[in-house]
């Protein structure tokens, strides 16, 4: 069978990512999916391997984007201050992408050569931003762990509606960024 003219991977990841932004990550099916589409299900297997190769094509472009958007925050930045940058836009990425967000993590094989060296690329960055800190080696790497579960659980609290106090979110992630980034400062070796 032939691929339906004018239907390609990238439309279908495209559809896919909208869909999981707009309804969560759970809602992509491959019918729910196809019927977005206006095509039959098996339509799709033309162009991805089931649901596991559509959920791995969201990831790959989840992870790409999310390390697109703090590579261009700390693009003109050193080291505390590109950390600040990247830390925001990381929650603003959460904020605007949640579905494609949350395909970051949900991937089935996290073994994956390509999700492994796409996800490789935003680990380079942020440990580049701590040595610029001092940090070297295995303490830079604790402290991107440690950023990484700051700002998922700051932005996982927030898109579940967790800080129901009207204070400003903003203001508590730039205290929480701060307050981490003092810590880190008298972690290193002096």
């Amino acid at each position: 069978m032939s691929p339906r003219m004018g239907l390609t991977l990238p439309t279908i990841i495209q559809a896919a990512a909208e869909m999981a932004d707009q309804e969560g990550f759970d809602a992509v099916t491959l019918a729910s999916l196809a019927s977005k589409l206006n095509i039959r299900t098996p339509s799709l297997y033309n162009h991805i391997d089931g649901l596991s190769g559509l959920h791995r094509e969201l990831t790959l472009l989840g992870i790409d984007q999310l390390y697109r958007v703090m590579a261009e925050a700390a693009h003109k930045h050193h080291g505390a201050d590109a950390i600040r940058a990247m830390s925001h836009a990381y929650v603003n990425y959460v904020r605007s992408r949640p579905g494609l967000y949350e395909a970051t993590f949900r991937m089935p094989d996290f073994a994956d050569a390509d999700v492994q060296q796409t996800g490789n690329r935003t680990l380079e960055l942020v440990v580049e931003k701590f040595q610029e800190c001092g940090l070297e080696g295995e303490d830079a790497v604790h402290a991107v762990r440690g950023l990484r579960s700051l700002l998922h659980g700051f932005a996982s609290l927030e898109s579940k509606g967790g800080f129901g106090m009207p204070l400003d979110a903003d203001e508590s992630l730039r205290r929480l960024i701060d307050t981490f980034l003092l810590g880190i400062q008298h972690a290193v070796p002096k």
